[in-house]
């Protein structure tokens, strides 16, 4: 399993090894030794989701007020999508900057972001299927959104799907209607660069 850490600091590429025989496929996609190794510290592990996708759909740019924040480890087990990660920690060196991974049935790669990382995904195939792992369970009252196509945040969004064919993004009303980062850092909604680095210390302390 090779870890490779994104142009977002707190994010990383997980590659597996995946071992092929007549039968099938089989990998590890997640172990706590590699997880640690990389990130210094464990996964504490809140709630598992799963998502359905069409292609098009756009789901993010999501994120949750820090602390306690909420950490991700997510995968693709059946179609693709581009899988995005935001820096929108105000104070940080690489704020607004985004980075991205294709996650899909193939390569079967994952994606790791910290706490105070905004994230996003744009399904690329029918049926795209995604789990992730938290760190926190849902709380509606502190999670909160950006819209994924404001031109400040440039993301380089994929227009067509595996096969070549046209995307047309489709959104949920939430994410629709969610502020730009501009509109967001004004009404004070961003995690603090300094607070995600003094709790991820605090998390690679056993504190």
């Amino acid at each position: 399993m090779e870890y490779r850490e994104l142009e977002v600091p707190g994010a990383w590429e997980i590659t597996p090894r995946q071992f092929r025989d007549p039968r099938g496929t089989f990998l590890e996609w997640f172990t706590e030794p590699a997880f640690a190794g990389a990130v210094g510290h464990g996964l504490q592990l809140s709630q598992a989701n799963m998502s359905v996708s069409a292609a098009g759909v756009l789901r993010g740019v999501h994120f949750a007020d820090v602390p306690p924040g909420q950490a991700k480890y997510v995968t693709c087990v059946r179609g693709a999508v581009l899988d995005v990660v935001v820096d929108i920690r105000v104070g940080s060196p690489t704020f607004g900057a985004w980075d991205s991974v294709l996650l899909d049935d193939v390569d079967r790669r994952a994606i790791y972001l910290a706490e105070g990382l905004g994230h996003a995904f744009l399904s690329l195939e029918d049926g795209s299927t995604v789990t992730y792992l938290c760190s926190t369970g849902y709380s509606p009252g502190r999670e909160h959104g950006i819209h994924p196509l404001d031109p400040e945040l440039g993301i380089d969004w994929p227009t067509q799907d595996r096969a070549g064919r046209a995307l047309e993004v489709l959104l949920s009303d939430k994410d629709a209607a969610a502020p730009t980062l501009a509109e967001a850092r004004r009404q004070g909604l961003l995690p603090d660069h300094a607070a995600v680095v003094a709790y991820v210390e605090e998390l690679r302390a056993g504190r």
